[in-house]
Formats: C-alpha cells, sequence, structure tokens
C-alpha cells in the first residue's frame, strides 16, 4: 500500500533492510548518543522530513508529492492591493468592511481570468470576510492579517449538517476569519505571510465557561473544490485551524501552523467529510491534534453520510502536550477510508497516532496506513481511544457502533516512550485486521505491556512483544503489502 522507504534505511544510508535484532541494537544506541547530547528533538531535519541533505547543506526535496490533488496554480488576469480599496496596515484601523468590499469587487472577474488580491506588509485588523471563486487571496513578505477582537465581527452561521448543532454550544456557531462556501479554484498564499486570529479572548471565553456559541475556525471552506493553501503562517485560531468540510482536490502545503499548547481545541488541519485531500510538508504546535481526519458527529453524520477519502500526510512534524500528531475520528460517523500517513515526526505529545471512535457514532475506518513515523518523548506512541461520552444530543444511538477495519501501521520508532500502546476497541464492533509491522518502542519499563481489547490482528518484528490480540502466526495476505 504504502511506497515510503523504510526509516532505517535512511538512517544507515542505503535500503536494504537488516536483520531485526542488529537493529534494536543500532536505535537503542543512537538513542542514547543523541539524547545526551540534546533535549531537543533528536533527529536532523532532513531526516525526519525524507530530503536528503549534500554535505553542503543543499536540500534535495523528496520528490513524493500529492500537490496535483490541485492542478496547476493559476496566473490571474486582474491583481490588485487592499491599499486601493483603502486599507490601512496599522493595526489598529478595521479593515472588515474594506476586505469585504474588495471580494466583492473582485467577484466581477471570477469568469474573466479570475483575480488576485494583495496584502502589502502592515498588519492588517480585520474581522471575517468571505472569499470567491477563480480568486487567490496573496499575502507579501511582511503582511499580517489580524482577526477582530470584536466578537461581532464574526458572525453566527448555521451549524453544520453532519453535526446537527455548533461542535461546542447548541444553535449555530461564529464564522471563520476567512470563510467561503461554494466556491471553486481558490488559492490563499504568499511569501511567508501570517494570518493571526488573536484567539486568546475566544480561549478565555472557553475556560471562563462563558462562551455562547461555538468559535470560529481561521480558514473554513465548504463545499467547495480546487483549492491552494500555502507558503504562510497561521497563528492563535480561535478553533481548529484550517477545516475543509464537504470539499475536495484540497491542498495544503509548506504551511506553519502555531498555537500556545494550552490553547483548547486549537487542531492545525482538519478535513471533514472530504475528499482528495493532500497535506504535506508542513509544522504545527497546538494545543490538540496536529492533523484530525472527520466525517461528521453521530445521528447527524450517519444520516449526512458524507465520508472523508484518498487523504495523503506527508512531512509532518510537530508537537501537542494533550493530542495526536494524527488522529482519526472521534467525529467519523460519515466514515473514513483510504488514508495514508508518512514521515511523520512527533515530539513532546500525547499520543503520536490515534484513531479515536466511540457508541453512537456508527460510520466506518478503512484502509489506513501510517508509515515511516518518528516520535520522542510520546506518552502512548500507538491509541485506539473510545468512551469520550461525547454527543451532539439526546438522539445519538447507542447501538450504532463503527466498524474498524485495516488499519497499518509500519516502520515507527518511538524514543522514550513512556507508556505502551493502548488498543481499545468497543464491545460488539468490528475491530480487525490490525497490521502492526517493524515497530520499536525504546524507552519503556519492563512492567509496561500493551494493552488491547475488543481488537484483532497482526504483528511482525515488534518490540516490546505486543499483546496476543495481535500475534497470530503467519503473515495474512491482508497484513503483507503494508510493509
Amino acid at each position: 500500500m504504502n511506497s515510503a522507504k523504510p526509516l532505517w534505511g535512511v538512517l544507515t544510508g542505503n535500503f536494504i533492510r537488516p536483520s531485526w535484532a542488529p537493529m534494536i541494537l543500532l536505535f537503542t544506541l543512537l538513542a542514547i548518543l543523541l539524547v545526551q547530547f540534546s533535549t531537543r528533538p533528536v533527529f536532523s531535519e532532513w531526516l525526519i522530513s525524507g530530503r536528503s541533505t549534500a554535505p553542503g547543506g543543499d536540500v534535495a526535496d523528496d520528490p513524493r508529492t500529492c500537490a496535483g490533488f490541485f492542478g496547476a496554480v493559476p496566473t490571474r488576469k486582474m491583481v490588485m492591493s487592499i491599499t486601493e480599496f483603502g486599507g490601512v496596515g496599522d493595526g489598529k484601523t478595521s479593515n472588515t468592511e474594506t476586505f469585504r468590499r474588495a471580494v466583492g469587487h473582485m467577484q466581477g472577474f471570477g469568469e474573466k481570468g479570475g483575480s488576485q488580491l494583495n496584502v502589502p506588509r502592515g498588519r492588517w485588523l480585520t474581522g471575517s470576510f468571505n472569499l470567491t471563486s477563480n480568486f487567490t487571496l496573496f499575502l507579501e513578505e511582511g503582511a499580517v492579517i489580524l482577526g477582530s477582537q470584536d466578537p461581532e465581527e464574526w458572525p453566527i452561521i448555521e451549524p453544520l449538517p453532519s453535526y446537527g448543532r455548533g461542535r461546542e454550544r447548541l444553535g449555530g456557531r461564529h464564522i471563520s476569519l476567512i470563510h467561503g462556501d461554494g466556491l471553486t479554484n481558490v488559492v490563499i498564499t504568499g511569501q511567508k505571510g501570517t494570518i493571526d486570529g488573536q484567539g486568546r479572548m475566544w480561549w478565555e471565553l472557553w475556560w471562563n465557561r462563558t462562551l455562547e456559541h461555538t468559535r470560529g475556525h481561521l480558514v473554513e471552506l465548504m463545499n467547495s473544490h480546487d483549492i491552494l493553501i500555502s507558503n504562510l503562517t497561521f497563528l492563535n485560531s480561535p478553533f481548529w485551524t484550517i477545516h475543509p468540510v464537504y470539499c475536495s482536490n484540497v491542498v495544503i502545503k509548506d504551511m506553519t501552523i502555531l498555537a500556545p499548547l494550552n490553547a483548547p481545541n486549537t487542531d492545525g488541519i482538519d478535513p471533514d467529510s472530504s475528499t482528495n485531500v493532500c497535506i504535506e510538508d508542513c509544522y504545527i504546535e497546538s494545543g490538540d491534534d496536529l492533523v484530525a481526519v472527520k466525517s461528521g458527529w453521530d445521528q447527524y453524520g450517519i444520516a449526512m453520510s458524507r465520508p472523508s477519502s484518498n487523504i495523503i500526510v506527508r512531512r509532518v512534524s510537530g508537537t501537542t502536550p494533550t493530542c495526536s500528531g494524527v488522529g482519526i475520528g472521534s467525529e467519523m460517523s460519515g466514515g473514513i477510508s483510504n488514508v495514508t500517513v508518512e514521515d511523520l515526526h512527533v515530539w513532546d505529545s500525547a499520543a503520536g497516532v490515534r484513531i479515536k471512535s466511540d457508541k453512537g457514532r456508527g460510520g466506518y475506518i478503512a484502509n489506513i496506513s501510517f508509515s515511516n513515523i518518528t516520535m520522542e518523548r510520546v506518552k502512548i506512541p500507538i491509541r485506539f481511544s473510545r468512551g469520550s461520552n461525547d454527543h451532539p444530543d439526546e438522539g445519538w444511538d447507542p447501538k450504532a457502533v463503527p466498524k474498524v477495519k485495516g488499519i497499518f501501521i509500519s516502520n515507527v520508532i518511538s524514543l522514550n516512550s513512556t507508556k505502551a500502546p493502548v488498543l481499545e476497541g468497543i464491545e460488539d464492533a468490528i475491530f480487525e485486521e490490525i497490521c502492526f509491522q517493524n515497530v520499536t518502542l525504546l524507552g519503556l519499563a519492563p512492567s509496561m505491556k500493551w494493552k488491547c481489547e475488543f481488537v484483532s490482528g497482526f504483528s511482525s518484528k515488534v518490540f516490546p512483544m505486543p499483546c496476543p490480540h495481535l500475534q497470530n502466526n503467519g503473515t495474512p495476505s491482508w497484513c503483507s503489502h503494508s510493509s
């Protein structure tokens, strides 16, 4: 299923798989030596990102890419600056109406070669504004878009039909800072410019339990296709940072996404009921999952039946003290399938990779591949979790259990692990064809054992020894293709 090179092939400079016992010794020695010299992430950036570095320092990009989901970056016929519409980049003057007026004007060029709105160097304070089709929002070097501190400038919109209500509060939800619905051919990019949601106001409402409506995202695009988000820094989102929902052909690449590590629910990238999504070469620090794949919540997601599928997450690195590097779920009621995660580097985090579900979710998780994963000081490297008891209302069905089949986890190294993997399935649910190959977890106390319940599968070349649920004889055909 996965063509990624084995991690140890990169480490040893070749791609001939050695025997397993020497590998355990090699990684143990490497871990001891490197941890002695640094408390920072112990592998060099070229090694983690899947790139090779020549002695002179030149970086050769890994040729593997899924950016073709979007296609060629278009050249827009009409290009204008926000200053031409009266924008003031002093960090104090509100530009909300200016951005709305500018996009409204440029909408007229959608069928005439498209348009591009440039944001020059400066600090551009604004409330929420909508994008348009055949449009590029371009942030020049030194440009910073700042989210308004006035909640009235984040209007209330209808809840998503696959959620039935706001994710945090009943009723509607605040719109995202940058929003779009029913669009095609949309680009948000620039010269390393910044979009800062200034989310602390929203986090404090959440902490103080005075939040009236679900917080807005930094960027949300709905019912849209052919989307590119690249080469920018996103900061301090009030809620999930990038949220494509009911979308297709989405590319998110070369992004830096940052939020304080205690900022609640500041997920990095959350593809939701979307297909053909490419996430690659991103660095993320947040107070929640770096990447979380979703597809609707309980009975509302089941009724809408809008799955997430054909999603690639490649060369992503970062840290989250409370959540996971990549999570599947827990809102997965419309189904999630065909997800490939490779070359992931996570440190100082609660979990590395995680499958999240519960009773009432229904739906399915199928054909998910994790490979070439590096973790350092991750509490639980691999986790299947349940029991969040998190439902939209009283209408959820306790008999609606998920079906999980075909989880392939290979070529994993975890240094200074705190706990062994926890694989908690759900009683009366299917959690089968779970395949572990070439997985090494170093630093565990001898008393730490795998915890498995209501799961079945296979393992090969796994250290320390996994639970009996994964110790079948022989390599089953469904597992052999994942190595």
